[in-house]
């Protein structure tokens, strides 16, 4: 009991774990969150899209000399609304505008990045490095994950409307353009806040596999927040405990994890799981001879 203990409690006694272990929580929590809503609308890609098109934004704003994050809002929510308005004005279908924009916004911040002397690590930007985080970067990804949350968790049912069925919520009186570009502006936060933590690249991971694997375990939306959010947080805390005993990445640790427990998810799942399909099948097949 006294080794599993100190197995948790040693690399707490840094105060450079103190800050990756507080704003892993914060990031899993939530892009958790989050995840349900883009999972149930099938804006996985969407994630994707915005993650790898901050990358220009980020260089821009370096050059400039304002704030990272700004320049990466800036870019995240100019691929969203190219996106958006591009799939309204032409035949081509949303999946292809948003990889046509992503790739060639993430093109396009890796060639500026080639010519612009800077003392910014590109590994950094695109696989995060949450053990180098400082005060002012919890302090700031403290606000915009808190923000983010705040407003999802306010307006939750609303965007769970849209989500599921935006005709029935525009015939109600809802404002769906503004619940569609609000949800884009919030997925832009949600990213930039994620950067310190794990990058460009591992960020669409944590805006996937909460929600899919709540997915798998529940009928309820409720119950999926919850879910979802419990095996992000967890995921975040054990992860990071467990990069520091393993001496690897801590995001890619984390992002490890949720894959592991969607796994077991997509086999095991009471309903929906692979094997538990698999039994039942077998089972009504024994009983029809």
């Amino acid at each position: 009991m006294t080794a599993l203990i100190d197995w948790f409690a040693v690399p707490l006694s840094y105060p450079f774990m103190q800050r990756a272990l507080v704003v892993s929580v914060l990031v899993g929590a939530v892009c958790a969150v989050l995840s349900c809503y883009l999972v149930l609308k099938g804006w996985s890609l969407m994630g994707d899209a915005i993650s790898h098109a901050v990358l220009p934004g980020i260089v821009i704003a370096y050059v400039v000399g304002i704030p990272l994050a700004i320049g990466a809002f800036a870019a995240g929510l100019s691929c969203a609304l190219l996106t958006g308005y591009l799939k309204e004005t032409s035949r081509v279908k949303e999946d292809t505008v948003m990889g046509i924009v992503f790739s060639g916004m993430f093109g396009f911040g890796l060639v500026i990045f080639t010519k612009v002397e800077t003392d910014q690590h590109l590994l950094h930007i695109l696989f995060g490095n949450v053990l180098g985080v400082s005060v002012r970067d919890l302090i700031e990804t403290a606000i915009v994950a808190g923000g983010t949350l705040a407003i999802v968790l306010l307006r939750r049912r609303d965007l769970l409307l849209y989500c599921f069925d935006p005709n029935h919520a525009r015939a109600i009186g809802l404002p769906v353009r503004m619940l569609h570009y609000g949800l884009l502006v919030l997925l832009s936060l949600t990213i930039v806040g994620s950067l310190k933590a794990v990058g460009i690249i591992l960020v669409i991971a944590m805006l996937v596999a909460p929600g899919a694997t709540a997915y798998l375990l529940t009928d309820s939306f409720e119950r999926m927040l919850v879910i979802a959010t419990a095996v992000a947080v967890g995921s975040s805390a054990l992860g990071t405990i467990v990069s520091f005993h393993i001496d690897a990445a801590t995001g890619a640790c984390i992002v490890l994890l949720q894959a592991f427990v969607f796994a077991l998810a997509f086999l095991f799942a009471p309903k929906r799981g692979l094997v538990t399909v698999w039994l039942q099948r077998r089972a009504d097949a024994k009983a029809a001879t």
